[in-house]
């Protein structure tokens, strides 16, 4: 991992955009960190038998198509292209496999953007009703950034037993 920390460490106070943005920023760059040099050959190891789509190339997928999922799909109601469906309901863990880190990281970082842009143009308030999930209530964009934000930093920390497992690189 890198010895200097890339990120920009969130506002000690600021209104609730400004926190929710600059903490899901932070854990984002997080996510870059830990994998910053990486043996690509450590991408796809799986150190838990029971979990064998537990990889950091699989995390790395799956945070991409989150992204996609909660700000284009859910919030602005566009298309899902994720490769997942109901006969492989984890395709996007198994894609990781098949692209190389750098890729796999690059196409995090334009998602990322595109949910930074998506942010940009709503209302914290703004509704929005879950495709595929009748009865359930509609959640906002408070709501989204915070799901956002726990489920990056919860994967973030699956990250750190990865990489550990893997090369040994231990860090924050």
């Amino acid at each position: 991992m890198l010895d200097i920390d890339p990120r920009t460490s969130p506002p000690p106070a600021a209104d609730e955009r400004t926190m929710l943005t600059a903490w899901l920023d932070w854990h984002r760059t997080t996510v870059r960190w830990k994998c910053a040099g990486l043996d690509p050959t450590l991408a796809a190891h799986a150190p838990w038998p029971t979990s064998p789509l537990m990889t950091i190339a699989g995390l790395l997928s799956h945070l991409r198509w989150m992204e996609h999922h909660w700000f284009e799909v859910v919030m602005l109601g566009l298309p899902n292209r994720s490769p997942c469906s109901a006969e492989d309901p984890d395709a996007e863990w198994r894609l990781g496999a098949t692209l190389p880190v750098a890729a796999l990281l690059d196409d995090y970082d334009a998602q990322c953007a595109r949910s930074r842009e998506i942010t940009a143009r709503l209302e914290l308030g703004n509704a929005a009703r879950r495709r595929g999930a009748p009865g359930r209530p509609p959640v906002t964009l408070r709501w989204v950034l915070t799901h956002v934000l726990e489920e990056t930093a919860r994967h973030n920390g699956h990250l750190d037993l990865l990489r550990e497992s893997g090369d040994g690189a231990t860090g924050v």
